[in-house]
């Protein structure tokens, strides 16, 4: 799936939020980037993978707070995505952190590191929303539910090039399960079977439930912006 500039930004916009705001020390895990020698900031770039390596053999300090450094931003974007609120993203992105410290030697280095922290996140956020009552029941299979009714096979052309400051009010006014499977698709570039498994759904579930998503993407713009174009 290409990935238009367009609705990136959208994800960016929220990186920057959170790294020009947000201190390190309000995170526990922040402790341990004040170990961090700075001769250490110009050494080479070193994989995710290396990163954990070191961490678990040596209890190297640095190491994890490279890998927070990394990824702290994104993950408060892909919270705000799916939580809408800038306060509960920020304290479950000190939670995952945390979780993700305490749960490291569980890493399957078979996966990427950022697949692994990116399901810890969606777990997270989804368990919230449960705990909330805002999300009862995870992806229902509403299809038994439609009947007949057509569902448009709306482009991914309507949300990849949506500007982000528009693409960020219509994913506000959609449903967390709605939020997340595009988020899940666009943002992530996870496959239908990758969403089908992380969800224990059929990968036909998981196509109406996009088609759907996507659909009602569009009803938003529509109702928010009228017919105006999606970029200028």
């Amino acid at each position: 799936m290409i990935k238009h500039v367009l609705f990136l930004s959208f994800f960016v916009s929220l990186q920057l939020k959170f790294a020009s705001t947000f201190s390190q020390t309000n995170f526990v895990v922040s402790s341990l980037t004040e170990t961090v020698f700075s001769s250490r900031s110009r050494a080479p770039l070193v994989s995710d993978a290396e990163l954990v390596t070191r961490f678990l053999k040596e209890q190297d300090p640095y190491s994890f707070s490279q890998l927070y450094r990394r990824y702290a931003a994104r993950v408060y974007a892909k919270c705000f995505s799916i939580l809408a609120n800038d306060a509960q993203a920020r304290d479950a992105v000190q939670d995952i952190f945390i979780k993700v410290f305490l749960n490291l030697s569980r890493f399957n280095e078979n996966s990427a590191f950022s697949t692994w922290l990116y399901s810890i996140t969606y777990n997270y956020c989804i368990d919230l929303l449960r705990r909330k009552k805002k999300m009862p029941v995870l992806l229902a299979d509403d299809v038994s539910r439609i009947g007949d009714e057509p569902i448009p096979d709306v482009p991914d052309s309507v949300l990849l090039e949506m500007k982000h400051e528009r693409l960020e009010v219509v994913l506000q006014h959609l449903s967390e399960n709605d939020r997340l499977v595009l988020l899940m698709k666009y943002m992530d570039d996870m496959s239908i079977k990758e969403m089908a498994d992380f969800f224990h759904k059929t990968e036909s579930a998981i196509k109406m439930q996009l088609m759907r998503a996507k659909h009602r993407a569009q009803l938003v713009y529509r109702q928010l912006y009228g017919e105006d174009p999606l970029v200028s």
